[in-house]
């Protein structure tokens, strides 16, 4: 699958693009706060394992989809869309 520059976007693909994107990173930052919450818990309750990582390891991901998010509102703003 090709990558196309944000201004190659039709204002539909865009405005779509930035509804999904939203709703994606919105999703995965509660489940990475779910899952370093239980952590934490299983932590006290059974000590450290090696599954206390996947948040963590997470985290890159969700940083990816905050600066594409950032950049789609961008690219709305200066279409003024």
């Amino acid at each position: 699958m090709k990558n196309k520059a944000l201004t190659e976007y039709t204002n539909e693909e865009l405005v779509s693009n930035e509804k999904k994107i939203k709703a994606i990173t919105i999703m995965l930052g509660i489940a990475i706060l779910l899952l370093f919450l239980s952590n934490i818990v299983i932590t006290f309750k059974r000590g450290f394992s090696a599954l206390n990582v996947i948040p963590l390891a997470l985290l890159p991901i969700l940083i990816l989809n905050i600066n594409n998010w950032n950049q789609l509102k961008k690219e709305k703003a200066n279409r003024k869309l």
